[in-house]
């Protein structure tokens, strides 16, 4: 028999992924919604999180939205969600712009990556060099999508916010 509230097997399973999928995206959505806080706070939360995202630094870029969220008054797991910006689909083509910008900012030669031994072991010898060219190439493009993020988001968020009171006060 099965426990109050849940659906028995045979039916949760003859769902179809798509349904499934797209009850997912709703429940998201609405949880999204519901945060509290003002747009600006959860667009300067969500704009931290692609600020941080930016940087090549795994594990920490997390810890880092959130913290910089909280100092400018943003929301912390809007900050969080903001740092998805970089996954393992994203790491390589950010990264690599990054370092090409940085490069390019510093005025350096780029270093071929893994083309072939020489230039492999080159990268090697150059650590440093090439990681303050990411370090600042990231720096420059977080603040860019940051900024981005901020002035695209918070009209989205509000506008959500919005469909969300209509849509609340006409079942009401």
């Amino acid at each position: 028999m099965p426990s109050p509230g849940r659906r028995p097997q045979s039916l949760s399973s003859s769902r179809s992924w798509w349904v499934q999928l797209k009850r997912r995206s709703r429940y998201i959505y609405l949880k999204f919604i519901r945060l509290r806080g003002h747009p600006k706070e959860l667009a300067r939360g969500l704009a931290a999180g692609v600020f941080s995202g930016m940087f090549p630094l795994f594990g920490l870029q997390t810890i880092m939205g959130i913290a910089i969220a909280i100092r400018i008054k943003g929301n912390p797991l809007m900050a969080a969600a903001g740092t998805w910006i970089s996954n393992p689909l994203t790491y390589l083509p950010i990264y690599a712009f990054n370092y090409r910008l940085g490069s390019w900012i510093l005025g350096r030669p780029v270093v071929n990556l893994f083309t072939d031994v020489e230039s492999m072991k080159a990268w090697l010898e150059t650590g440093a060099d090439v990681g303050v060219a990411l370090m600042l190439g990231s720096l420059v493009m977080g603040a860019i999508f940051g900024t981005a993020t901020y002035f695209v988001g918070l009209p989205l968020i509000q506008r959500a916010r919005r469909r969300y009171r209509q849509f609340k006060h006409s079942e009401s």
